[in-house]
């Protein structure tokens, strides 16, 4: 059967590859530590309390109709609230825009701004950004990120190829390393696209920035540096893209939204309503009424972060002590989100050892495209249970064990 070039030769998600064969392998009634998905149990990190009913409410208020196309006018107005009291940004409503969560918004914002053989830039690892460069038929630019970074790409490793590229696709709090930019280190790559946008002109398609920002509000001690904030002069090209999805535990609740200059969130419009990407309207109702209680979002928050942050310190602990007892293990220590970076400095791919031997799975960086990171791995702590830790790590530690004494 023939079809589509598209369809013959998009690549299939490495991530969900092994997150799917994880979960088979669950329902067969292994009892395995799944550590793979960026996503939540429910019955640990449940959505708001708050948002939940007014969901409900709703549905029985009969608010089933088909949305606006840009986003109800209501939650439009709610979110541009929201912004200023939890960003820091100002943006009217007319410039923000409303789909089924950050994915349709992402992928809207490669249609309009990239045309077939566009350069497109983007660092590994993240996420998704090759699928998106196959999808938009781009000519992708990678740049391969360091340890000693935070795998956070430089304005020095971005620079040698700007002057060819449409798109900066940037994640800070970044999927899969749970670190982020600093103000400095942001600020210098926002000022290389500002003075890169005053060479072209005005006849020439300028350089943007695609900012997720999904994890704003999953940040620990410090908050993460975004552009607008650090260089008022990239206002005019960055297009912000977030959701409720992970600041609220809430991935299935599919809303999500982005902003940036009117006239590009304009032309995003007409392109997501073709595409009828829309959130569903009684989840638009719910959400608008949940932020207007800022008291009860903020409590959530607060609750929600302590939980993770408890998490992932105490893994990343355990990994830094298993280090100075001598086994193979280095973790940067967590900044945001709820992602772990993991490296286990035994050759080859541990996955399948960690998995079969200890019922433990993680992803490799390489399915998020960095293969020049093949020993560092991402732990999601959003289905750990905190009475798990203790035993995972005591296996996590056997097998560490046993593998350095197969080396020596």
């Amino acid at each position: 059967m023939k079809l589509s070039h598209l369809a013959e030769t998009l690549s299939a998600s490495k991530i969900l590859a092994i997150s799917n064969a994880v979960k088979e392998r669950v329902r067969n009634g292994e009892i395995i530590h799944n550590y793979t998905v960026g996503d939540f149990d429910p019955s640990i990190f449940p959505i708001p309390v708050l948002l939940e009913k007014e969901i409900i409410r709703a549905y029985q208020q009969k608010q089933t109709n088909y949305p606006i196309a840009e986003g109800n006018p209501e939650l439009r107005k709610v979110l541009s609230d929201y912004l200023q009291t939890f960003q820091r940004h100002h943006y009217k409503p007319s410039e923000i825009l409303v789909a089924a969560g950050g994915r349709p918004l992402i992928y809207t914002t490669y249609q309009v701004i990239v045309d077939p053989g566009d350069v497109i830039i983007y660092p590994v690892p993240s996420w998704n950004n090759e699928y998106y460069a196959e999808l938009t038929r781009a000519t992708p630019c990678v740049i391969h990120t360091k340890a000693e970074n935070n795998f956070m790409p430089t304005a020095a490793e971005i620079k040698p190829f700007i002057r060819d590229a449409v798109l900066l696709a940037l994640c800070s709090p970044q999927n899969p390393t749970g670190t982020f930019f600093s103000a400095e280190q942001l600020k210098a790559v926002c000022e290389l696209v500002v003075q890169e946008n005053e060479r072209r002109g005005a006849n020439r398609k300028k350089l943007y920035i695609l900012f997720d920002n999904i994890y704003n509000l999953l940040t620990y001690n410090d908050g993460a540096a975004d552009p607008v904030a650090v260089c008022p002069e990239v206002r005019p090209y960055t297009i912000y893209i977030d959701a409720i999805s992970k600041g609220f535990a809430a991935t299935g609740v599919r809303v999500g939204w982005c902003y940036g200059p009117e006239p590009v969130i304009a032309k995003m419009k007409a392109v997501l309503s073709h595409m009828g990407a829309w959130a569903p309207n009684p989840e638009q109702v719910a959400l608008a009424n949940f932020l207007r209680h800022q008291d009860s979002v903020k409590d959530f928050l607060i609750s929600f972060k302590e939980k993770l942050q408890l998490r992932l310190e105490l893994i990343y602990n355990a990994i830094m002590k298993f280090k100075k007892e001598g086994l193979p293990v280095e973790a940067i220590a967590p900044q945001a989100s709820i992602y772990l970076s993991l490296k286990i400095d035994i050759p080859g791919d541990f996955t399948p050892l960690l998995l079969n031997e200890a019922g433990i799975a993680v992803l490799p960086f390489s399915v998020f495209g960095a293969v020049n990171a093949a020993n560092w791995y991402r732990l999601s702590v959003g289905t750990c249970k905190e009475e798990d830790i203790t035993p995972l790590l005591e296996k996590l530690r056997h097998v560490l064990e046993n593998s350095l004494a197969t080396i020596h």
